[in-house]
């Protein structure tokens, strides 16, 4: 009986404390980025986004992240997806790109978005004249 008892009241404060912790916070309906990726050029500091390839990878989860352009072109995904993501970038002319792994956690809503904001460099191409 005091087992059951216990139980009971182990339970409603485990309810108690859930139901307030949802109290502090209203979620939204909103899909949430888990991953927010602006790329630049090395040498010039400018921000690519034409023929631009940004990939998240995690294990055997991969996704290619989608972009958008207004204000400022940056690249978006892994909506309400928690991981461990590389991000490998491609572009024509340009050295690819991998970066180190960024880790996206939730909250009691949604995914915490992880911004990054990493450069490429073009391919050293030298004019041979003969």
């Amino acid at each position: 009986m005091k087992k059951i008892i216990f139980f009971k009241a182990l339970l409603f404060t485990v309810f108690f404390l859930v139901s307030c912790k949802n109290d502090d916070k209203i979620c939204t309906t909103e899909a949430v980025a888990g991953l927010n990726i602006t790329i630049k050029d090395v040498a010039t500091g400018l921000k690519l986004c034409d023929g631009v390839t940004v990939t998240a990878n995690d294990g055997d989860y991969s996704e290619a992240l989608q972009l958008f352009t207004n204000p400022e072109p940056v690249f978006v995904g892994a909506f309400e997806r928690e991981g461990n993501y590389v991000i490998t970038v491609t572009k024509e002319g340009y050295q690819p790109f991998t970066s180190d792994t960024m880790f996206v956690i939730s909250d009691i809503c949604h995914v915490v978005t992880q911004l990054g904001e990493f450069e490429i460099a073009p391919i050293n191409t030298k004019k041979i004249n003969y």
